[in-house]
């Protein structure tokens, strides 16, 4: 088992610290630029060619979407209750509690640990939590939803797109399929080596309080994803990406929204930081259960 788990985590947690040694070596990194290629180029045809080229059962998506979305409820509900008894600001700690990092640790680990048929399930988990994050983590940060973003988000229209096809049980040009397939390819491994680059970079703020609400989070997803594939009758491939999903990190992205907004960004890097690290333990754990 420990053999096995090794060689699931291992290419994630090399292509991580590969990006974290260029960025402490000083060397220079286009984070912005990266990230563009990733949410206007890489990601949506990551979305589309797993969803339409990976036969999986169509039932299986839509719970996947369900499932995700209830996760994503239930971790604001039970974030703002916990934020409002620890008398923590919800504008700057609400969104990194619901918003896990299912993008760039989430969708390697799938892929390695259930195969291309985990891996479109993943992509599922990451589309409604990406949608959900230009929505309604706007509002969080912000204060205001705005739907403008939506719409101007390549990844909706590949997810629903997606969504259409196999509604329809349409057929996809080949040359299309190879195309998007081509394209996403270099999402996950650029995903991984940003991370590894943002942690790097990033400064830690308020020790003590990221260190506690990480520990949360982490604890919080393990729960509820295990609570609702349990709930929902999930077994197999979707209870183990279910559960995996649901216990990831806080997403890299919310202290990019933190740092737009005026959000206290070094506290939230704090907690992105310490997340991940406590993840590169309790990760291999979650497999061990699930596997």
């Amino acid at each position: 088992m420990a053999g096995e788990l090794l060689a699931i985590v291992a290419p994630v947690y090399v292509c991580a610290g590969l990006g974290y040694a260029w960025t402490r070596m000083g060397r220079r990194y286009d984070t912005e630029l990266v990230t563009e290629l990733i949410t206007q180029i890489g990601a949506p045809c990551l979305v589309f060619s797993s969803l339409v080229g990976i036969e999986v059962e169509h039932s299986a998506l839509v719970q996947m979407a369900g499932a995700c979305a209830a996760a994503l409820l239930f971790f604001a509900a039970i974030g703002a209750v916990t934020l409002r008894l620890a008398g923590l600001p919800r504008s700057s700690f609400l969104a990194p509690l619901v918003f896990p990092n299912v993008g760039n640790m989430g969708l390697p680990i799938c892929l390695f640990a259930f195969g291309p048929e985990g891996l479109a399930l993943g992509v599922v988990f990451y589309a409604v939590t990406a949608i959900s994050h230009f929505t309604a983590g706007q509002w969080i940060w912000s204060g205001r939803i705005s739907f403008r973003q939506l719409l101007l988000t390549p990844l909706a229209y590949a997810a629903l797109l997606a969504a259409l096809i196999l509604a329809t049980d349409a057929s996809v040009p080949g040359w299309i399929l190879d195309t998007t397939q081509l394209l996403g390819g270099f999402t996950i491994p650029l995903m991984q080596f940003t991370l590894g680059v943002a942690l790097g970079q990033l400064q830690l703020g308020r020790v003590r309080t990221a260190l506690a609400l990480s520990l949360f989070r982490i604890g919080m997803g393990l729960a509820v994803g295990a609570g609702l594939a349990w709930a929902l009758g999930m077994t197999g491939l979707a209870r183990g990406v279910l559960i995996l999903d649901c216990s990831m990190p806080v997403a890299v992205f919310n202290y990019m929204l933190a740092e737009r907004h005026g959000r206290t960004p070094s506290e939230v890097a704090g907690l992105v930081v310490l997340s991940t690290l406590i993840s590169f333990f309790s990760i291999p754990l979650v497999l061990a259960w699930v596997l």
